[in-house]
């Protein structure tokens, strides 16, 4: 009798040990245990993008809103940060992240104008792996918007397949929100993907989830909806037309033809007649985090900014 219930016991355990080895690994946990064939970067790539400067660039702005042109001025900031996979941040101590560090290109684009008696202003920030292989998709988008009347911050964080949507606003219109978005390639990514990309954009009809300003301006929900890209090349410059399928917006990116692709104008036309328009002043290449100091104001000069 001993002997049958020590057999019943060796079969209950090995009954449940082997439940326990079929059980599969979480999705997350297979992705880090996958060894990532990460696509190599020229010389010219890495002495350009991890130099330990941010690449600086002023532009000419001319903004419409409210059915008038009203001028103003965008920087956009380029420089490669250490960011953290899981929680979406710069990381602090990236030698001792391991997996969760990747590396981004982070754009800020800073825009400013003057709307009668008060003014707007808009920073975006994007932040788009290096390594768009096993990352194809821009890890985290947001933007906050201040005028005098008040203020809205939108954000979008990936997650698998989707973007985590939170917007918070003073206005009841647009209202404190959170939603899933389906992930496809962003407007405001367009930019870091001509970087990352040696000038390239995907060609033909694609999935794109439009602008966050275009949206809150428009008040028009952020999804997913189809665009066409196309593109025409001179000896210098790539120009890319980027047109909306569904809605009346169309915009257009023109790009140096050579590495490493600086953004040298750009239009956005929203079928009110009147076209907003970027161009490109000055490019500079510096470590601004550490230009604080009231001598170091001699680099706006250089950058050509008014405001």
């Amino acid at each position: 009798m001993n002997s049958l219930i020590k057999v019943f016991c060796f079969l209950a355990i090995f009954s449940i040990l082997g439940c326990q080895q079929d059980k599969k690994l979480p999705a997350d946990l297979l992705t880090t245990k996958k060894k990532k064939e990460v696509v190599p970067r020229t010389s010219q790539f890495k002495e350009y993008w991890y130099s330990g400067k941010a690449e600086l660039n002023s532009y000419t702005l001319k903004q419409s809103r409210y059915g008038e042109i009203r001028d103003g001025e965008v920087v956009l900031v380029f420089v490669t940060e250490p960011f953290s996979l899981s929680k979406q941040v710069k990381l602090d101590n990236p030698q001792d992240a391991g997996e969760d560090n990747v590396s981004v290109l982070k754009l800020n684009n800073i825009r400013k104008f003057t709307t009668g008696i008060y003014d707007y202003s808009i920073v975006t920030s994007s932040f788009t792996p290096v390594d768009s292989k096993n990352y194809p998709h821009t890890l985290k988008l947001n933007t906050s918007i201040q005028e005098w009347c008040g203020h809205t911050f939108t954000q979008l964080n990936l997650e698998e397949e989707n973007y985590n949507f939170q917007q918070f606003s003073y206005f009841e219109s647009d209202g404190d929100t959170e939603k899933t978005i389906p992930a496809a390639l962003l407007e405001e990514e367009l930019m870091t993907h001509i970087r990352l990309n040696n000038g390239q954009l995907p060609l033909g009809e694609i999935d794109l989830i439009f602008s966050t300003i275009y949206s809150r301006f428009g008040y028009h929900d952020l999804k997913p909806t189809k665009a066409k890209i196309s593109k025409t090349a001179s000896d210098t410059v790539i120009n890319y037309s980027i047109a909306y399928l569904k809605y009346d917006r169309k915009l257009s990116i023109t790009v140096e033809k050579e590495f490493p692709y600086k953004i040298l104008s750009w239009t956005e036309d929203d079928g009110d007649g009147l076209l907003t328009e970027a161009q490109l002043k000055k490019s500079i290449n510096e470590p601004y985090w550490s230009q604080k100091s009231l001598d170091d104001e001699a680099k706006r000069k250089e950058l050509q900014l008014t405001k």
